[in-house]
């Protein structure tokens, strides 16, 4: 498995901040004309611009779901990144530093994506390429598709040096691109089987452990984690939530308790329990 030290000059981690300049509708759609030409090329497909704005924007982002992650051009990037940094301002940025923390620790529902914390975390697959569905709803579909076709192409430099599958319970960082976050930190999670094993339940809590470690040698100073291996991966929910606390409170008392951290909930079931567990957990 590769280390920070033997990846990061493979790729760019030099965060820059982005401009998120609101555009108009028609900047949009030109800029959705031009991205549709290119990747209708890639697709051998004939290329017709005559749909909505909305229509179009739900083409590119299925098209970007599919694509390899192979090489495009400045330009490319260039109109991608207008384009995908007037969606993040449009859906507006959180600011994480206004929530209420105890203990270094804040609860917070809604789309992870919007949230300003130095990295946010992606509950990723092995290969550790986003999701390959079209307009699937995973949130390694959703962070992928709204970071950029960066974080592809960067991951796949990462697995290409490293030349076999991410292990479970480990964690990768890359920028974070369009996203108001600075950087994104990649972890696989268990998948689990009939029941949850105790090595479901190591391999869970090396994912905290993991990125909050990743995110220390970074520099970085405030973290958000998504629920990682609920859902499809299988991981009860109430028991999932007591891991992470568990972890990331043992993390902060060995480390002096200056990464701030935002564990981040999109279902009302899931912030209640988090309520719950970070009331009784010391």
């Amino acid at each position: 498995m590769l280390t920070l030290k033997e990846y990061r000059n493979l790729i760019d981690l030099g965060y820059v901040p982005k401009p998120m300049r609101i555009l108009d509708e028609k900047e949009k759609s030109a800029i959705c004309d031009e991205m549709l030409a290119v990747l209708l090329e890639e697709r051998n497909e004939i290329a017709a611009f005559s749909y909505p704005y909305k229509v179009k924007r739900d083409l590119i982002w299925g098209y970007l779901n599919e694509r390899l992650p192979n090489p495009v051009t400045p330009r490319f990037l260039e109109i991608q990144d207008k384009l995908f940094q007037s969606e993040t301002a449009e859906n507006g940025i959180v600011d994480a530093s206004s929530f209420e923390y105890e203990e270094n620790i804040a609860l917070w529902q809604g789309d992870i994506t919007r949230l300003n914390t130095d990295a946010v975390v992606n509950a990723a697959n092995n290969a550790l390429l986003g999701c390959f569905i079209p307009h699937h709803k995973c949130i390694d579909n959703v962070i992928h598709s709204r970071a950029g076709v960066q974080v592809r192409l960067d991951c796949s430099k990462i697995m290409g040096a490293q030349g076999e599958a991410e292990p479970a319970g480990c964690a990768k960082i890359t920028l974070a691109y369009n996203l108001p976050s600075k950087y994104i930190i990649h972890t696989v999670g268990p998948m689990v089987g009939l029941s949850v094993t105790d090595e479901d339940r190591r391999v869970l809590r090396n994912c905290y452990v993991s990125s909050l470690n990743l995110a220390r040698e970074m520099g970085l100073e405030s973290i958000a984690f998504c629920c990682i291996s609920t859902g499809i991966f299988g991981f009860p929910n109430d028991e999932a939530a007591a891991i992470a606390v568990g972890a990331v409170k043992s993390w902060l008392l060995e480390n002096g308790g200056k990464m701030r951290v935002v564990f981040d909930v999109f279902l009302d079931k899931d912030r209640e329990i988090y309520k719950d567990v970070l009331k009784n957990t010391k």
